[in-house]
C-alpha cells in the first residue's frame, strides 16, 4: 500500500512579532464568537504587527468535537490550505446546531453519524473534506494540537495566549479594540 503524502497547512495569519494564540473548540459558541473576530483583529492590529495562530482544542463534552476538528485539519491539507480550514470552521460556527447536541447530551444529533457530520460540513462549507478526513495518519496533527494545549495548561476554550503567556482575563466577549490594545502595547 502506498503512503499518501500530505501536509497540514499551519493555521497562522499575519506575520508580526506579537504572537496571539487562540485555543478554540469549533462547536463552542464562545470559540465561534472569538473565531469571528480574526479578520477584524488582523485588519485593526495589522498583519505586520501581529501573528495569529489558531490552535484547535477538542473538548469531550462537545460530542462531535473530534470529528469536526479532524475535518478542519483535513481541510488544511487541501488547496488552499489554511483558507480551506478557515472556511470549514466558519461554516461550523454559522451552523453550530448542526454539529452539537442539545445541552451536550440530547436532541436530533443523537441520530447523526460521523459520515452525516462530514456531509454537513461539505454542504455548508463547499470544501470536500471526506477523502482527506480518511488520511490514516492525520491523527498526528490532531495529537499535536492536543499536546500543545496540554503543555501550556489549556483546559477550556476559548483560551488566549500572547507571546506564550496565557491571558486568563481575555474573553471572546471583549471588543476587538481591547484585543488590539493588548497586542500592540508592550
Amino acid at each position: 500500500m502506498q503512503q499518501m503524502k500530505w501536509r497540514a497547512d499551519p493555521l497562522v495569519w499575519g506575520h508580526g512579532p506579537r504572537v496571539f494564540e487562540m485555543f478554540l473548540e469549533p462547536t463552542c459558541p464562545y470559540s465561534g464568537k472569538a473565531f469571528g473576530k480574526i479578520d477584524d483583529l488582523l485588519a485593526e492590529a495589522r498583519e505586520d504587527r501581529i501573528t495569529i495562530k489558531l490552535r484547535l482544542h477538542s473538548q469531550p463534552w462537545h460530542m462531535y468535537s473530534g470529528v469536526v476538528v479532524r475535518c478542519i485539519l483535513a481541510a488544511s491539507t487541501l488547496e488552499p490550505g489554511k483558507q480551506a480550514a478557515k472556511t470549514v470552521m466558519a461554516a461550523v460556527a454559522a451552523h453550530r446546531q448542526e454539529f452539537e447536541f442539545d445541552h451536550h447530551c440530547g436532541g436530533p444529533n443523537l441520530a447523526a453519524t460521523p459520515n452525516d457530520i462530514i456531509t454537513r460540513i461539505e454542504a455548508y462549507s463547499g470544501v470536500r473534506v471526506a477523502e482527506a478526513f480518511a488520511i490514516p495518519d492525520l491523527d498526528r496533527e490532531i495529537k499535536w494540537h492536543c499536546k500543545y494545549a496540554r503543555q501550556n495548561g489549556i483546559h477550556v476554550s476559548p483560551t488566549f495566549m500572547i507571546d506564550g503567556l496565557v491571558q486568563a482575563d481575555m474573553s471572546s466577549g471583549d471588543a476587538v479594540s481591547a484585543w488590539v490594545s493588548r497586542l500592540t502595547t508592550s
